[in-house]
């Protein structure tokens, strides 16, 4: 029986290992999709600043462009905050789950 045992566990020593790596490259593809979103906020933010201050300087004739470059900078702010709460709210639930 032990020799069949390590036969099965060798067989099955690949999959474990590409199951191991299918979690890690699913960690690193949410990482990565994280990091790109709040670049993106983080851009909205900075053209509806530059917009802003360029209106301030008369560089900018358009005060409705610069308004909804600001609103679309807002939302997506408010919504990455909302999304950062509801996320917040959930890992607090599963740490007070009882296993």
């Amino acid at each position: 029986m032990n020799i069949y045992s390590n036969h099965i566990q060798a067989l099955n020593h690949p999959i474990q290992m590409k199951e191991k790596q299918n979690q890690m490259d699913r960690s690193t593809d949410f990482a990565q999709v994280l990091k790109s979103t709040i670049e993106k906020v983080n851009n909205a933010q900075l053209l509806s600043d530059t917009k802003t201050e360029a209106l301030a300087k008369g560089k900018i004739e358009h005060l409705h462009d610069v308004m909804i470059t600001a609103q679309k900078a807002s939302i997506a702010l408010e919504t990455t905050v909302q999304i950062q709460r509801k996320v917040i709210d959930a890992y607090n639930e599963i740490m007070r789950m009882q296993v």
